[in-house]
């Protein structure tokens, strides 16, 4: 990229020629094309609209042929800043300035999202709207990043690439707990997706990266996006705020487990120049000592398998190992062998299968395996709280299956710490006393074997939150099916035993734990 147009230079100023957004003029020019932008209807729905979901799938897989091939020969507004914004094709010079009144191909130049040369505008950054939904309910960004491989065609990435929303940034932003938080730490930020997520609950959020161009992006996104509550420092992980606490930090670090090898391509926005998962034990070890008391960290995480000792393990020993006494919830979400973790970084920085370049670096991440023994890699995220006394939380998991609404996950992991800290108050007789209702998103499936009258197997189904499935014997299935909030537990688990014509005393000591984990995991709930 060029160098910075004559007003971004100075303080606040981007990398690489990307307006910062902090000053006052670009500030002022940010919020221009926010209004042409908004005025255009440029928003997710319109564009997909635009060019139909076929296309638009397609160019979430690097194609931008059938997306153009729906345009035809249209001019209006949405089109030109699909074409332009969207896929990288030049446009001319006067569809663009009719499309951005205010802005103008000028004003695109000056905020370093494109050049012009002689009658056509070049995109120099991607800008998408990007719809999101959390627990205030549905919003849009738009959000501007590098050019991808749908601009940029085939080749690889530069190392210095800034993404745009992946999906593992989004599905990071709807970890977050919507809870109200002060002050918010986004570690990493990149292009910002975490920090805007996080203006939605918190007044203040900072910002920091190791790169400066990932610190302009997320200016730039700031000041499209209306948020003045974000600020930005330049440093590598917790540098920038040695000695500083928050109620919330949330990360999604270059976790990708990359060989330190010549030839091997390093991308700042995926990897953090250490061996194996280093950086990720780094983060879960010290994020603790940046809380306060209460406060949570988020982060997204891989972690090997090595030698036998399985991943979750090593990450219950980081936990064990931090600075400060935390919380743990750890949940591996996918788990890959070697050949399938390296094929999925290698094609994500730009390199096709069937081509020498991919058969050499696919080389290199084996090799770079074998020498630590690594027989798996899990994908996750890890949820760590500072707690005021001795932690009571310490939970590894594995969820693989589908999650029917991943982008609101948040709210169940904060209403989940809730009911654990409000269960940690009350012993087996006031849980004995409380009145329970069953969640309405639960039902129950049973199965027989042919010819007989009863179940072999029933299993109590959630329909969000985690989507879990929990086997029940029968006494556990009729107290969850007899939460309605009329009466409290204990005559129910009396009532249950008195049909089953069992001991009353043992089935309540068998039964109150199951409630437990249900209430934390959102079968049940409490209230009448």
């Amino acid at each position: 990229m060029s160098a910075p147009p004559p007003d971004a230079a100075g303080a606040g100023a981007a990398a690489d020629g990307v307006a910062a957004g902090d000053s006052e003029d670009a500030a002022d020019r940010a919020a221009d094309l926010a209004a042409d932008l908004r005025d255009a209807g440029f928003t997710s729905v319109a564009v997909r609209g635009a060019w139909g979901a076929s296309a638009d799938d397609a160019v979430g897989r690097g194609l931008r042929a059938p997306a153009l091939h729906a345009l035809g020969g249209r001019a209006d507004p949405l089109a030109t800043l699909g074409r332009l914004l969207v896929l990288g094709v030049p446009q001319p010079v006067a569809t663009v300035d009719a499309a951005l009144p205010r802005t103008r191909a000028a004003g695109l130049v000056r905020l370093g999202l494109a050049t012009q040369q002689e009658q056509h505008v070049q995109a120099r950054a991607v800008l998408r709207p990007q719809s999101f939904v959390d627990a205030a309910g549905e919003g849009e960004w738009w959000i501007a990043s590098d050019l991808d491989e749908v601009a940029l065609g085939a080749g690889g990435l530069p190392p210095d690439h800034v993404l745009g929303a992946g999906g593992a940034s989004l599905t990071l932003a709807g970890l977050q707990l919507p809870t109200p938080a002060r002050r918010v730490l986004d570690l990493g930020t990149g292009c910002g997706i975490q920090a805007l997520r996080a203006t939605r609950y918190a007044a203040e959020v900072l910002a920091t990266d190791l790169s400066e161009r990932a610190l302009a992006f997320t200016r730039l996104n700031a000041a499209l996006n209306g948020a003045p509550g974000i600020h930005t420092r330049h440093g590598s992980l917790f540098e920038p705020v040695a000695g500083e606490r928050f109620d919330r930090v949330v990360s999604n670090p270059p976790f990708v487990i990359t060989p330190r090898a010549g030839g091997v391509p390093a991308y700042e926005y995926r990897d953090g120049g250490l061996v194996g998962d280093a950086l990720v034990e780094q983060v879960v070890t010290t994020a603790g000592e940046h809380l306060e008391v209460g406060g949570v960290a988020q982060l997204l995480g891989n972690w090997e398998s090595r030698d036998g000792q399985d991943g979750l393990e090593r990450a219950r020993a980081w936990v064990a190992a931090s600075t400060v006494p935390v919380d743990a919830w750890v949940v591996e979400r996918e788990h890959l062998d070697p050949v399938e973790y390296a094929e999925l970084w290698i094609r994500d920085g730009g390199t096709l299968p069937g081509t020498a370049e991919h058969e050499r670096l696919l080389e290199a991440w084996l090799a770079d395996f074998d020498r630590r023994g690594v027989t798996g890699v899990g994908l996750g995220f890890v949820l760590l709280r500072r707690p005021g006394g001795a932690p009571t939380l310490a939970r590894y998991e594995r969820l693989p299956q589908r999650l029917p609404r991943e982008a609101t996950l948040g709210t169940h992991l904060a209403e989940a710490l809730a009911v654990h800290d409000a269960l940690a108050q009350l012993d087996d007789d006031a849980l004995a006393a409380t009145v329970l209702r069953t969640a309405p998103d639960v039902t129950e499936a049973r199965h027989h074997h042919p010819g007989s009258p009863d179940p072999s197997v029933i299993e109590l189904r959630q329909g969000a939150a985690f989507a879990r499935t929990v086997t029940a014997d029968p006494a556990l299935a009729a107290l969850v099916g007899a939460c309605d909030g009329e009466l409290a537990v204990g005559p129910l688990v009396a009532a249950i035993a008195g049909l089953l014509e069992v001991d009353a005393g043992e089935l309540r000591q068998a039964l109150l734990p199951e409630v437990r984990g249900l209430l934390v995991d959102g079968f049940l709930t409490f209230g009448a």
